[in-house]
């Protein structure tokens, strides 16, 4: 599993793909969703040792400071993962006006996020050497994001102990990974599944696959949710993953620095497969 996991492709799905076999369980593995017909769009393994991963216009971060991001040895079963690092209160480590280091698929057309879409989303996450923080903000790890300024559609945040999916706008929270004191600097996998919709017919599907368990475990499932829902027009949305520190702040107690690192980061298209499961509430 792990040799297909770690090959680089981008495939643009241009038709019909055959094939129905899809796993009807929300425990299916990467592999058995991509013999069920469904077609991968990204796969960011970080293998080239380079912070594009060799994928020509994958955007890297914009913060200043050298180790702001950077090709680490040592990924999830593999050679390299990414590292992103903000350091709160230092300008080297701003981005687009925010404590934040980030990478994103925005210039990647096959992987972008459209109305329609139904698209799963993995990847593997490390908390390198986190603190537990006093404060009550969350450091965001992992984004689906509306293009041109908008609040995302949902991300995921490390919180005091628990990793929390959100979904800001349709006010929706959930613990995904209860308490991580006894994950940190272990990868953790995610999936999560969406269709995106204009109107309430799209989902939300969370799971996690924790260290040492042979495949992943369903989290939680948000049916019948409004997915796509910019505050201001726009066409297509996209992906980002690394650290942003919104709220953070050392008068609060959060941590001056943090360091979170990924690897495998994947994109699949569902629509491939002609039996794809439907999620239950």
């Amino acid at each position: 599993m792990k040799k297909a996991h770690k090959r680089l492709c981008i495939a643009v799905c241009l038709a019909a793909v055959a094939g129905s076999g899809y796993a009807a369980t929300a425990s299916a593995t990467p592999d058995a969703a991509q013999r069920g017909g469904a077609a991968g769009l990204l796969d960011v393994t970080y293998e080239s040792g380079t912070l594009d991963s060799g994928i020509p216009g994958l955007t890297t971060t914009h913060a200043k400071a050298p180790d702001a991001s950077r090709v680490e040895n040592g990924g999830d079963g593999s050679s390299h993962a990414v590292s992103h690092k903000v350091t709160l209160n230092d300008p080297d480590y701003v981005s687009d006006g925010a404590p934040r280091s980030e990478s994103a698929n925005n210039a990647l057309r096959p992987s972008l996020i459209h109305v329609g879409d139904e698209h799963r989303y993995e990847f593997s996450v490390m908390l390198k050497d986190w603190e537990t923080g006093r404060g009550s903000a969350g450091d965001i790890i992992f984004q689906g994001k509306h293009a041109g300024g908008n609040k995302p559609s949902f991300y995921l945040m490390a919180k005091r102990n628990e990793i929390a999916f959100r979904s800001p706008l349709l006010n929706l929270q959930a613990p995904v990974v209860e308490d991580f004191r006894d994950l940190v600097n272990k990868w953790i996998r995610f999936r999560i599944d969406v269709r995106w919709a204009e109107q309430k017919t799209g989902y939300y599907r969370i799971s996690v696959q924790l260290p040492g368990e042979g495949d992943f475990t369903l989290k939680k499932t948000y049916t019948g949710v409004n997915t796509f829902h910019p505050e201001n027009p726009t066409t297509f949305g996209y992906l980002k993953w690394g650290l942003y520190r919104p709220a953070s702040s050392t008068a609060a107690g959060d941590p001056v620095t943090r360091e979170v690192r990924h690897d495998n980061i994947r994109v699949v298209d569902l629509r491939g497969s002609r039996t794809a499961p439907v999620p239950r509430s």
